[in-house]
């Protein structure tokens, strides 16, 4: 069937080529659900409540979530981001873990310094963790999905001894994994994943090892799932799509991938107005617009502003699941007493 958001034939490379016209129309396919997940609204809750609880500063080891705008909004707050828990000078201060969990040495070595640390880690990514530790205590050896260097990765690999996760990250690394003998396998995954992408690596691991232990539910989170198909269903009505977040947000990129995959001539990550190219999107008549697990709606909303400078636009919104998820406050938030003024 024909989409009612058809391509126009362009005449002219860009419409300020000719002067005193008004402005082209553009059709805006906004895909929902995009943005915040139930995980990062519990993270950045989480800040800013301990600011309003115990006043600033409050230190957050690494970026609470990867969102540069999230990120220096909180540090104008009174939030304080560090590398290590070492750069936390004083231990009466909240120290907070970010949503993509740590590995079990970072919990230990607080409470060795006494310092006084709220876990913000995702509870989809705990429940990644808690999976693992089933599988080790049970004696099996366990693979995990990811890719390398991610936060979330780290701390998932650190939650058992060294040597009890293999990482696979292609399909080159299913072909020649040569697992511990005499072990069963069991697989856990990175929650911020491209779907198909996942679905391919595991079916290459279940080919080659039939015995292997599958999650009892699917590890990539909902929030994910939820946000490709939503650009899968817009991606192909388009002539560009813009994924508003961070280079760094795994999801964001994997929002990206999906659109370019489904047929999508340009998708491209932006995270403010000023880093669109208007030489790429100067001359469109239909754009989809997302937005990562990670990434604020205000942000959403400036990247149309900037379109509806230069463009007639027409939003309309392309719906493929409600969600009503939602995660309560780590529990040294709740209902504690602020702090005296």
């Amino acid at each position: 069937m024909t989409s009612p958001l058809s391509r126009r034939k362009k005449t002219v490379s860009h419409w300020s080529d000719i002067p005193f016209v008004t402005k082209p129309p553009l059709d805006i396919l906004l895909c929902a659900p995009r943005g915040f997940c139930a995980g990062v609204v519990r993270a950045i809750d989480a800040v800013e409540k301990a600011l309003i609880l115990h006043g600033a500063p409050v230190y957050v080891r690494h970026e609470i979530v990867h969102n540069k705008y999230v990120v220096e909004s909180l540090k104008r707050k009174g939030a304080v981001f560090v590398s290590e828990l070492s750069q936390v000078p004083d231990a009466t201060r909240p120290v907070i873990f970010s949503a993509h969990g740590v590995a079990k040495s970072v919990p230990a070595e607080a409470d060795e310094r006494k310092l006084f640390a709220i876990d913000a880690t995702c509870p989809l990514v705990t429940k990644v963790h808690r999976e693992a530790e089933v599988h080790h205590k049970r004696g099996r050896h366990i693979l995990l999905v990811g890719h390398a260097g991610h936060p979330e990765v780290i701390g998932t690999m650190g939650q058992l001894p060294p040597g009890a996760i293999t990482l696979i990250e292609t399909l080159d690394d299913v072909a020649t994994l040569e697992p511990p003998a005499g072990k069963p396998l069991a697989f856990v995954t990175q929650t911020t994943l491209s779907v198909d992408d996942t679905r391919g690596i595991v079916e290459a691991l279940q080919q080659r090892f039939p015995e292997l232990i599958a999650p009892h539910k699917e590890d990539i989170c909902y929030a994910t799932t939820n946000r490709q198909e939503a650009v899968k269903r817009v991606a192909p009505q388009v002539d560009a799509l813009i994924v508003v977040g961070s280079p760094n947000s795994s999801n964001s990129q994997r929002l990206r991938e999906v659109a370019e995959r489904a047929g999508c001539p340009v998708a491209r990550l932006v995270l403010r107005t000023d880093e669109i190219d208007w030489s790429v999107f100067g001359a469109i008549g239909s754009l989809g617009i997302t937005a990562g697990a990670s990434a604020p709606e205000v942000l959403v909303e400036e990247i149309i502003d900037a379109f509806a400078e230069r463009y007639e636009v027409r939003v309309e919104t392309v719906s493929t699941a409600d969600e009503n998820v939602f995660f309560p406050l780590p529990r040294e938030l709740r209902d504690a007493p602020a702090a005296a003024e």
